[in-house]
């Protein structure tokens, strides 16, 4: 079965699929241990052929080299997963936490996010990313700019819940 449909043509695509599927098939939320191998077996082929394909706030698409890894986001995503009622969100190649991040500040921290105090939440900028404009844009806007496929809400072990 493919899960990836349709075929995402850049990274930030296929990360946002890989959020709503492990959502979904997560074993931590009622979902199938067998279902969810076969989804990182699937994320981690379609990594290595879209590690260096990404696509900038106005849809096109350019090639940038990167270091990360499949299993990176693959883990990334079950810590936050564990945390309770944070909202996890992947927008263009950014990973936003909100909601009741205070308990989760350490952890946070050590998975390398930081700590936007206009936005009041937490973000994972992509390795090697350099801001180049100065301005500041909301959240809202950030989302119109590069997309987004919703959030989800944790809380908790078998809590999880998706909003759009």
């Amino acid at each position: 079965m493919n899960y990836f449909t349709p075929t995402p043509k850049t990274l930030e695509e296929l990360k946002k699929q890989y959020r709503a599927l492990a959502h979904k098939h997560h074993p931590d939320n009622g979902g199938d241990t067998e279902a969810m191998k076969a989804i990182n077996g699937q994320y981690e082929k379609l990594f290595t052929k879209l590690k260096n394909i990404h696509q900038n706030k106005d849809g096109e698409t350019y090639t940038k080299e990167t270091d990360e890894t499949a299993s990176q986001f693959i883990e990334l995503i079950a810590e936050l997963m564990k945390m309770e009622n944070i909202i996890i969100e992947v927008i263009g190649s950014f990973v936003w936490v909100s909601g009741e991040t205070k308990p989760h500040k350490d952890k946070l921290k050590e998975l390398l996010f930081k700590w936007h105090s206009t936005k009041k939440c937490w973000y994972l900028p992509p390795d090697g990313y350099i801001r180049r404009n100065r301005k500041d844009y909301t959240l809202d806007e950030i989302r119109d700019m590069y997309g987004t496929s919703g959030e989800i809400r944790s809380g908790g072990k078998d809590k999880i819940t998706a909003s759009a």
